[in-house]
């Protein structure tokens, strides 16, 4: 029986943010142990402060609901990962131009989650459009697909069990077929491509 997707899509959000929120912590009590200069100390705070507010950002967008009249601003996608990339193993690069649907947006912030488990070492995620299609591409210094799971996306199988770490992979079917998108994935030695 596959767990319930809420309670994963929480445990997520709860990992993910754990991180910022603790380098936080960490930064206020490095500001009580000082006299003088605070600067590396607010950095580290103000760092963190940007990285979980994109990461909150990000999960509104890609978790949330998302209706067909909603669109989202190309400013808003760069704003999310430019600050998403700061500090992190991924480069992002958001090449599909203007506002879009919401709704292919959050296939696309799914995909993009779900490029980065295969590259272990980080890497570069692109996100561009050919005609009506948009392509998802991720290439790193490593390649690393865990193969069940990817055929369980294209071919989704009501026995698999997600992890928490994989709740993208559980939500993008559902996604997809509410946005009237197909998913075609293709894994060269080099990188990764998934057209939708």
């Amino acid at each position: 029986m596959q767990p319930d997707l809420a309670a994963l899509v929480g445990s997520r959000i709860c990992h993910d943010l754990i991180s910022p929120i603790g380098a936080i912590g960490n930064g206020v009590e490095l500001l009580s142990l000082t006299d003088g200069d605070t600067g590396a100390e607010m950095d580290l705070i103000n760092e963190s402060v940007q990285n979980a507010s994109a990461r909150i950002r990000y999960f509104r967008i890609a978790y949330g609901a998302a209706s067909e009249e909603q669109h989202v601003s190309r400013s808003e996608v760069l704003s999310i990962l430019s600050a998403s990339a700061r500090g992190g193993r991924f480069n992002y690069i958001w090449q599909i131009e203007g506002e879009q649907p919401r709704r292919r947006v959050r296939c696309a912030l799914l995909i993009l989650q779900a490029l980065e488990t295969a590259l272990p070492l980080g890497g570069d995620l692109q996100v561009l459009q050919d005609g009506d299609s948009w392509i998802a591409r991720a290439q790193g210094p490593r390649i690393s697909i865990d193969q069940p799971l990817w055929d369980n996306l294209l071919s989704p199988q009501l026995c698999y069990h997600h992890t928490a770490a994989q709740v993208q992979f559980a939500l993008l079917p559902g996604v997809l077929a509410q946005a009237g998108r197909t998913l075609e994935f293709v894994e060269h030695s080099d990188r990764l491509v998934a057209r939708f």
